[in-house]
């Protein structure tokens, strides 16, 4: 185990990435299935690939930011989540709970606000710290 490391995962950008990814994948219910498989897969290969003491994974969650109140049309492009992806979030929160993985999402405030805000952290209290995230946002970190 690598001493101090505290890795920040960035599951929403992970997750949505493992979803586009991957291909088609359900369970026999006909729950897709892709961004589960493929986000466990690549946060074991990252916890294999680096062993960190410590691990937390943030999401973002549904619904307005603090940015949304400073600029209304905040993310106004985007396209809304395919409910096929947005089925699968649950169920990669309970897997990270199984595995006794913490994960973070507050209301107003973004993946990469929390990721931010656990990094500063823990470098305060001596922690080497591995931002792990395809969201471009995260260079200004």
């Amino acid at each position: 185990m690598s001493e101090k490391l505290l890795m920040v995962i960035d599951g929403s950008s992970l997750v949505h990435r493992a979803f586009y990814a991957n291909p088609f994948m359900s369970n026999k219910s006909g729950l897709q299935t892709n961004a589960i498989y493929g986000f466990l897969n690549m946060l074991f290969k990252i916890k294999d690939e680096y062993n960190p003491s410590h691990i937390c994974v943030a999401f973002d969650r549904k619904g307005p930011t603090f940015r949304h109140e400073e600029y209304s049309d905040y993310k106004g492009t985007r396209d809304k989540t395919p409910s096929e992806l947005s089925q699968q979030f649950p169920y990669i929160k309970d897997a990270l709970a199984y595995l006794g993985i913490k994960s973070v999402d507050l209301s107003k405030y973004e993946a990469d606000d929390i990721a931010g805000t656990l990094a500063k952290e823990g470098e305060e209290k001596g922690y080497n710290v591995l931002l792990v995230t395809g969201d471009k946002d995260y260079f200004q970190l």
